[in-house]
């Protein structure tokens, strides 16, 4: 087994909650072992810190799994496995839901969505690649699944020397599958789809539209397969416009109000930038706005430029409200903190000269809980504005 010894002082960060050590955090490295396997850390006095998976080609050198002193087996990972979706069902997560959220089930660099009778795996982390068969053999046992298709075609894998991969692991996984999404159904793309087939993280924040759209005019920006739109007619809503560059994911949208009955959904596939540079032109307005872009800033060094994309995304949104319309906005983009967030809404708001209140903050569903002392297991960040009629 490894040995990792810590510089001085750099266990504090590993012993407020992250699970991550830097490659130049460490002082030396004593024993031998393969790569992925199990290595134990210490600080610079010899004190333990924890257990976790080495790679000596990530600057992530170690991921924590335990601080304690325990037997890492297939067993340990079969409870930690079995904790993680015990979890969910105490919640009520039932038909569709992130099984494991990495990290944050201390389960370092491991995906896993369940939509329906199947499984999408997403293997991020060299130690999670060499127990793979395990892993699965766990997951088949633990849920009796029909099919485990692997979605770890992500460049993230590229950190850790590994290559993008899809594959099937077991049973069968149809190119379509149908979930119930709440009290709606859907079908989904396991094998190509966005992410692991679909985004489980705005579960919540879909729902929640029921407080906002009754009898409204709904325009639904960047609407990928339609969560958005179908819940905002489930709630009544007057009409749905729905939005995306992609012709694959306005079809869905249609195809799954077809599913529900759903006969108030319009799509146009469009660059959304210019879409909503159109509707200002024709001094086109509406009740209600969703904004649910994908990631304009993928790491710290695009910040600006994300932002800056965030806020004019913003500012014209807010422009085409009608007078007590509600703004519903999103952010995936994991390097704009909360705080930066309500700083360009603010932003926003002066930009576009209206009077806006906040009317709510929420997050990522709580089968994506957040690990305290790991920022990078938050990332979602969704605002709800009204335009105050003055």
């Amino acid at each position: 087994m490894y040995t990792v010894i810590l510089k001085k002082n750099e266990e504090k960060r590993l012993l407020a909650g992250h699970p991550w050590v830097y490659a130049n955090e460490v002082s030396k490295i004593e024993g031998k072992d393969t790569q992925g396997s199990i290595a134990r850390v210490t600080d610079f006095q010899g004190r333990l810190v924890g257990y976790g998976f080495i790679n000596h080609a990530s600057k992530i050198i170690v991921r924590i799994l335990t601080r304690d002193e325990v037997i890492i087996d297939e067993d340990f990972f079969y409870k930690r496995i079995k904790s993680s979706n015990d979890y969910r069902v105490h919640l009520g997560y039932d038909n569709n839901y992130r099984v494991i959220f990495g990290e944050s089930d201390l389960l370092p660099g491991l995906i896993v969505d369940k939509y329906g009778e199947y499984l999408s795996m997403q293997v991020l982390s060299l130690g999670m690649e060499v127990r793979k068969e395990m892993l699965v053999r766990i997951l088949v046992d633990i849920f009796k699944p029909k099919g485990i298709y692997e979605r770890s075609d992500v460049p993230v894998r590229i950190k850790e020397g590994l290559k993008e991969v899809k594959q099937l692991l077991y049973g069968n996984v149809p190119e379509r599958v149908e979930i119930i999404e709440n009290g709606i159904k859907m079908q989904i793309d396991i094998i190509n789809g966005q992410k692991t087939g679909y985004f489980l993280d705005q579960k919540e924040n879909r729902d929640n539209l029921k407080y906002y759209v009754k009898d409204k005019d709904v325009l639904d920006c960047f609407c990928n397969i339609g969560g958005f739109s179908l819940c905002a007619s489930k709630y009544q809503a007057k009409s749905v416009t729905a939005v995306d560059i992609s012709e694959a994911a306005v079809k869905s949208v249609l195809t799954n109000a077809k599913l529900n009955g759903y006969t108030n959904i319009t799509t146009i596939q469009a660059d959304v930038f210019e879409q909503l540079r159109q509707y200002r032109a024709e001094n086109r307005k509406f009740d209600v706005i969703i904004l649910d872009p994908p990631a304009f800033i993928k790491a710290k060094d695009s910040l600006k430029n994300g932002y800056y994309g965030y806020r004019d995304l913003n500012t014209t949104a807010l422009k085409l409200l009608k007078k007590g319309g509600f703004l519903i906005t999103c952010s995936c983009s994991q390097p704009l903190t909360l705080n930066l967030f309500l700083e360009m809404l603010q932003e926003s708001v002066l930009a576009s000269k209206v009077y806006g209140r906040l009317v709510e903050v929420r997050s990522q569903g709580k089968d994506h809980a957040i690990l305290i002392g790991t920022e990078e297991s938050s990332y979602l960040k969704v605002a709800v504005i009204q335009v105050l009629d003055v």
